[in-house]
């Protein structure tokens, strides 16, 4: 039992930046970092760079620049690492890391968990939770992968393994896992876990708390934004919690910015749902405890759901996508003739074509400034195709535009994309048991 537990947020997403995940190692006196770096649309990416390479391919693409800078720092500090850099591949990264860990000549002990693919066990007629349409319907699937909890982390923290790498786990139940490992606490304890919870997912987005997404200038300041720290949080055994960020870095944690954060993809805050329990986040009370300190309490519980949330990915076909810009005196009436030229010449063979003037209509589909008269507008063309022949042709057009279009167009830019589409659907508990395997490495041992 510990009086205090400190839990660190190192990663936010998939490409967030590597230095404050050191800095929380080395200086935060932290006993648990932990990396978030898997998303829905991450996850089917990811596995079709594994259908490319079974053996390398599908886990995340900093884990070997992130475990390189980090792996000394964590033996060095004693500071024990959960992630979910696993991806659609988590045995090739615990590879990976035991490879880094030998050319480092650094004993390790990795914790694989896996069992979240359920890719062979969804039946075509699912339905949608988006749409109530089968999956069938929307083509050939590349991924599906089912939201682990917490108790699915416990044996792999048992193992006391040094790093525990996971696939697709929801995100508050990475922090989570700790809490209740070191705790003991049971996971019927729905209160607790709800607590441990909201915990979790005020920490999950990493630099969103310390100001990163929330700042606006002259409105909502936020101090020295180029070194933002990233958060921990002190969390006692009943779930209450402080947040905090080392000091000397940038940023702030304040009630603005936790409030923003609590809510951050609550579609409901009486019932967040995740595979652990289902936690009214409106009973939680924050209270500014100093500089860079607020306190967490009291999230409680609606039970826990009976089944697993499971993202879908399936093959979408193909974006190609055109971009041109016009600057000067009337350059947006010079992009609406260009963008309406291209729809003349391609709009029936691509009739979702999107045209967005960037600059003035491209977030809100429209224009809100009837006095509007910006100097510069970027002209950007996307349209779905079955091939990427076929997707070329948008990027083609719009780089006519050169000679064939408007007065002043230049810089232009074409590409194409292969598009994955992210669906969800449920699955029953039961169908979905997970394995922990371990990896270790020491002078005297190969790796297992």
């Amino acid at each position: 039992m510990r009086e205090m537990l400190r839990i660190g947020a190192g990663a936010g997403f998939s490409g967030d930046r590597l230095e404050p995940a050191a800095v929380l190692a080395e200086r935060g006196g932290i006993r648990y970092l932990v990396l978030e770096c898997l998303g829905e649309r991450t996850v089917a990416l990811a596995q079709l760079r594994k259908r490319k390479d079974p053996t390398r391919g599908g886990y995340d693409p900093l884990l070997e620049r992130r475990i390189e800078l980090l792996l000394p720092l964590l033996k060095r500090h004693g500071v024990r690492l959960v992630t979910n850099m696993g991806a659609a591949n988590p045995v090739a990264a615990a590879d990976a890391i035991i490879a880094i860990a030998k050319a480092q000549t650094t004993p390790i002990r990795v914790a694989v968990v896996t069992g979240d693919d359920v890719l062979a066990k969804i039946a075509s007629d699912e339905l949608t939770l988006e749409s109530g349409t089968p999956i069938a319907e929307y083509g050939e699937l590349v991924s599906a992968n089912a939201y682990l909890g917490a108790a699915a982390l416990l044996p792999a923290l048992q193992s006391g393994a040094d790093i525990v790498i996971t696939g697709r786990v929801a995100d508050p139940s990475l922090f989570l896992a700790p809490m209740a490992y070191e705790y003991g606490w049971s996971l019927d304890d729905f209160d607790r876990l709800a607590r441990g919870t909201s915990i979790g997912h005020l920490l999950e987005c990493a630099g969103q708390l310390c100001g990163g997404y929330y700042a606006e200038p002259g409105r909502k300041d936020v101090p020295d934004m180029a070194h933002l720290g990233f958060p921990y949080a002190d969390v006692d055994s009943d779930g209450n919690a402080t947040l905090g960020k080392v000091e000397d870095t940038g940023g702030c944690i304040t009630l603005a910015t936790a409030k923003e954060q609590l809510l951050y993809e609550v579609t409901d805050p009486f019932g967040y749902v995740t595979p652990d329990v289902v936690a009214d986040f409106s009973t939680v009370t924050l209270r500014e405890t100093g500089p860079n300190r607020v306190e967490v309490r009291g999230a409680t519980a609606k039970g826990r759901p009976p089944k697993l949330k499971v993202s879908v990915g399936h093959l979408a076909g193909y974006v190609g996508e055109g971009e041109i810009s016009y600057g000067g005196v009337n350059a947006l009436g010079r992009a609406r003739l260009a963008g309406e030229i291209i729809r003349q010449r391609l709009g029936k063979a691509f009739p979702d074509m999107r045209i967005d003037l960037i600059g003035s209509t491209s977030l809100h589909g429209r224009s809100f400034d009837s006095r509007e008269q910006p100097y510069e507008i970027r002209l950007r063309v996307a349209a779905r195709a079955p091939t990427p022949e076929r997707a070329m042709l948008v990027g083609e057009e719009v780089e006519a535009l050169y000679t064939n279009g408007p007065a002043g167009g230049g810089g232009t830019r074409k590409y194409v994309q292969e598009q994955i589409g992210i669906v969800s659907t449920l699955i029953e508990r039961a169908q979905v048991p997970t394995k922990v395997t371990l990896r270790e490495w020491s002078r005297n041992a190969q790796a297992a």
